[in-house]
């Protein structure tokens, strides 16, 4: 009879231990791609320029429409802004600031408001 109790517990006991050999410490981070920005990448107006083509250039035509005070078309356009017209402040204002733009919101994505700042920070290079 203690041959009888030993295979199914000889059976339980190896189940266990390939139940417990078969776990893993991966994590999720690890089974799905986390796109990661190369520090050491520097922006160009290149990698920017879609925001101010497609989302800016509503108001920021050349002539400017709705108020808008200046135009944000070409590369020189942009740059000047950054430099003298305090974009990048109005860009990273809270939603619902007053101020922000683009005008009537929503804001920006954090992701393309980082990237501008980062624009600026390596020194708004055109290419």
């Amino acid at each position: 009879m203690k041959n009888n109790l030993r295979s199914p517990l000889s059976g339980l006991l190896l189940l266990l231990l390939l139940l417990i050999s078969s776990c893993t410490t991966s994590t999720f981070e690890d089974l799905i791609p986390v796109e990661e920005t190369d520090p050491s990448e520097i922006i160009t107006y290149q990698d920017v320029r879609s925001t101010f083509d497609n989302i800016c250039s509503a108001c920021h035509t050349n002539p400017p429409q709705n108020s808008a005070p200046m135009p944000l078309v070409t590369y020189l356009n942009v740059k000047e802004a950054v430099l003298n017209r305090d974009l990048l402040d109005r860009i990273s204002r809270n939603e619902g600031a007053d101020g922000l733009m683009p005008f009537g919101g929503p804001r920006l994505p954090q992701q393309t408001i980082d990237k501008i700042f980062q624009w600026n920070e390596d020194g708004l290079l055109e290419n």
